[in-house]
């Protein structure tokens, strides 16, 4: 039996107030769907680090968040400026940051480790106009029954 789900978040650039709504819907939307809470606590993880570097790190973005079958998928696209080393940015406490993000609680260089840890799959790939970060979590049998 196949399910599918798909919601779309817009993610703007250093706005700080808002930094997190779209990973807290994304949670919300989980349990309404029944997904167990490991599943849940993963995904929040992955999706709140993600949005955050959105946030602190590009010109602006967006999350796609798309259910088919036993998985589900996250999508964050940015418009820039990308990352000029991957294999430095994902060593733990390297941040390009700004000092209003440091001075906001963001930016301790830790969002992509945390991502990889919490994610069965994750792709990034980046240059100067953007980032794209793929993530991928299975679904227990029982998730992937209740949905849709």
């Amino acid at each position: 039996m196949s399910s599918f789900y798909h919601k779309h978040y817009t993610i703007l650039p250093n706005d700080y107030f808002n930094a997190g709504s779209a990973s807290s819907d994304i949670k919300k939307t989980l349990k309404q769907l029944k997904v167990s809470k490991d599943i849940i606590k993963k995904v929040s993880v992955a999706s709140y680090e993600a949005e955050i570097n959105v946030v602190i790190h590009s010109f602006g973005g967006s999350v796609d968040l798309h259910i088919v079958n036993h998985t589900l998928y996250l999508q964050f696209t940015d418009s820039g400026p990308g990352i000029d080393d991957i294999e430095l940015a994902m060593k733990p406490g390297y941040t390009t940051a700004s000092e209003i993000s440091r001075l906001n609680g963001f930016g301790a260089g830790m969002g992509l480790v945390n991502i990889k840890a919490s994610a069965d799959e994750m792709t990034l790939i980046s240059d100067p106009n953007g980032t794209i970060l793929k993530l991928k979590f299975f679904l227990h049998t029982e998730d992937a029954n209740e949905i849709i």
